[in-house]
């Protein structure tokens, strides 16, 4: 019999997700482990791969809707097996259950599509009157689509799979002629009014995906609920950026990773923090929360949006476990290929918006942590050493704290150890 392909558990208290796009079509051949579809959760992009080697004979489930954890959203045919339900199956589900008898579950054949029992009605003039048309599927999209045009769901044919009713529907209905005509004969409006269509002003309505909208409630979350506030201080790079010119060829013979600048920062930090745990604290209720480890957060653009994955015991990780992980990160988060627990918690997270080219920015805690450090790009600016003025490459930092347990005094210690420790790397070995 066929496989049915269900949404997994991708991560600890997400009980739902959005279809993403279908990377097999109905009909096409699909080996065992190859991706089959991606699902957007809150939290990360993941791909479903297929249980077994065969055909995609039948799609349940079209890009854009939501699928609950465990729900069947389509049927693999086995190499050599019987195929899937036809497209009658997901039809019948649709039918209350007091429309079907005990022995009508039991027997498959004798169930009735609403296709057959709408032909049925069509046969008997005397009961054509009683019948209704069977309920047409509309797809997010097509919904929002419908709303903005003012058409009614009646109005269009729809041509998606089991008489779904698509985006691409509405938009051929509304660009149709005697609809422009319809349009034109309605009373004007302010809306109205406004040419829809001018040269150079055309609009493209693009949902956001589930990780984006999640982005946006975590960041207005962090804005409501934490008293945050962020200070500044700038760190001479010099010496750091002699270090790696000197063993950075070495280093990368070595562990087959360059030494990057992140690795002095997540160790700078890390010795900022044993400092001052209360950057390293989270507020649960009326409680301070003080973590004895370091899960550092570190923010990267991925291929939907901004995603935050998390070394875990960064205080155990050498220089090369450290840009090897990032780098790993770095390149499975333009893939989509993160895995959900590697978003999940982190203690402090680091920014660095200086690979994008920008000189200083404020950034926003990742709730519940207390503390984000912002990165900025390298400049070379002129700076007062030992009664002169001197070129050095700067940076600034900047570093953005939860107020309700983290005192100013603290937070600008915080960022000046951070600073002495990148002008003096020497400490980090030192602990001094």
């Amino acid at each position: 019999m066929a496989i049915e392909l269900k949404i997994p558990e991708v991560g600890e208290s997400i009980v739902e997700v959005e279809i993403g796009d279908w990377l097999k079509k109905e009909g096409e051949q699909v080996a065992k482990d190859e991706p089959v579809v991606s699902l957007e959760s809150e939290k990360a992009t993941v791909e479903l791969p297929s249980p077994d080697s065969g055909r995609i004979s039948q799609i349940l489930k079209l890009k854009g809707e939501t699928a609950k954890v465990g729900e069947t959203i389509g049927y693999l045919e086995k190499d050599g097996k019987e195929s899937a339900p036809d497209s009658k199956e997901p039809e019948v589900r649709t039918r209350k259950p007091e429309e079907r008898s005990q022995k009508e579950e039991e027997k498959p054949g004798a169930r009735i599509s609403q296709a057959e029992a709408t032909q049925s009605s069509e046969a008997q003039p005397e009961r054509k009157k009683d019948s209704k048309p069977p309920e047409r599927r509309v797809m997010p999209a097509a919904e929002r689509a419908l709303a903005e045009r003012g058409l009614r769901v009646e109005e269009i044919e729809p041509t998606g799979p089991g008489g779904r009713l698509l985006k691409e529907d509405v938009l051929r209905k509304s660009e149709s002629p005697e609809r422009q005509h319809a349009n034109r004969t309605e009373p004007p409006s302010i809306a109205s009014e406004r040419p829809s269509k001018e040269p150079g002003r055309e609009e493209e309505i693009v949902p956001m995906s589930r990780l984006r909208r999640t982005v946006a409630e975590r960041l207005v979350e962090a804005q409501r609920n934490a008293a945050l506030l962020t200070t500044f201080n700038e760190v001479d790079m010099t010496n750091v950026m002699a270090l790696r010119k000197q063993y950075g060829e070495e280093f990368q013979r070595k562990y087959n990773v360059k030494l990057g600048f992140m690795s002095f920062f997540v160790k700078a930090c890390i010795d900022a923090l044993k400092q001052f745990p209360g950057v390293n604290a989270e507020v649960r209720e009326t409680n301070i929360i003080y973590h004895n480890y370091f899960d550092i957060g570190v923010a990267i653009g991925g291929g939907k949006g901004l995603v935050v994955p998390v070394l875990r015991n960064a205080e155990r990780l050498s220089f090369a476990e450290i840009e090897v992980a990032i780098g790993d990160f770095a390149r499975r988060a333009k893939e989509n290929k993160l895995k959900v627990d590697e978003l999940q918690g982190g203690t402090f997270t680091i920014s660095n918006g200086g690979i994008y080219g920008s000189l200083l920015s404020t950034p926003i805690v990742n709730p519940p942590q207390s503390g984000v450090l912002g990165m900025h790009a390298i400049q070379d600016r002129p700076v007062a050493r030992e009664g002169n003025v001197v070129i050095r490459p700067m940076m600034y930092l900047a570093l953005t704290y939860d107020h309700r347990i983290v005192d100013g005094r603290e937070a600008v210690t915080f960022l000046k150890r951070i600073k002495e420790v990148i002008e003096s790397p020497a400490r980090m070995l030192m602990e001094v």
